[in-house]
């Protein structure tokens, strides 16, 4: 018969239509403000800077040494190295970031800054909503909206989070061994007086 395969077709859109609407897992639409679904914890979106502790100004991991900076293909990124030196959460004197801001209107959340950073003290954050209603000075992140605790990238990322607290505390230990006496060289003997 002419026309099955239509037929046929027609029912399976009419079944998927119909079952929209009363299979709870076949809901699609989600409204917006007031339902959210969750991210997966591999979302990425904008950078933040971890600090650990309570004191996000003492706890924070950078150190400015501005390789993310440099790194940045679009150039967002804009750090002031600090002239003195603060202790970071180890006990360490460590520059710091005096200015540590990103443009959110040219960042394009390529990680690179993540990746590049060999102090595990950036990482992207799964918040989208950034839309600011003035164009100028609001666009710019300011290193007190960047800095974020710890506990919060446990929150949003507990894997990842958890390795890089691993691999930092490994590197703690490691630089708290004590290092092993060297052997002392074998005694020479006394020279003899040439005759």
């Amino acid at each position: 018969m002419i026309g099955t395969g239509i037929l046929k077709g027609m029912a399976v859109t009419a079944k998927n239509f119909v079952g929209s609407y009363f299979e709870k897992d076949r809901l699609t639409t989600v409204q917006y403000p007031e339902e959210r679904t969750p991210l997966p914890e591999n979302s990425r979106n904008f950078p933040f800077l971890v600090y650990d502790g309570d004191d996000p100004h003492a706890g924070l991991r950078c150190v400015a040494c501005q390789i993310c900076e440099k790194e940045c293909p679009p150039q967002c990124i804009y750090i002031v190295k600090s002239k003195d030196k603060k202790p970071d959460y180890i006990g360490k004197a460590q520059f710091y970031p005096a200015t540590f801001d990103i443009d959110i209107s040219v960042c394009m959340s390529c990680q690179i800054c993540v990746e590049v950073c060999p102090f595990e003290a950036i990482k992207m954050d799964k918040v989208y909503e950034l839309s600011r209603r003035e164009r100028f000075d609001a666009l710019l992140m300011r290193k007190s909206d960047l800095a974020k605790s710890n506990d919060y990238y446990h929150r949003i990322h507990p894997r990842e989070a958890t390795e890089v607290d691993a691999t930092l505390a490994a590197a703690a230990a490691a630089k708290k061994k004590p290092a092993t006496p060297a052997v002392p060289a074998a005694a020479a003997p006394p020279a003899t007086p040439a005759t």
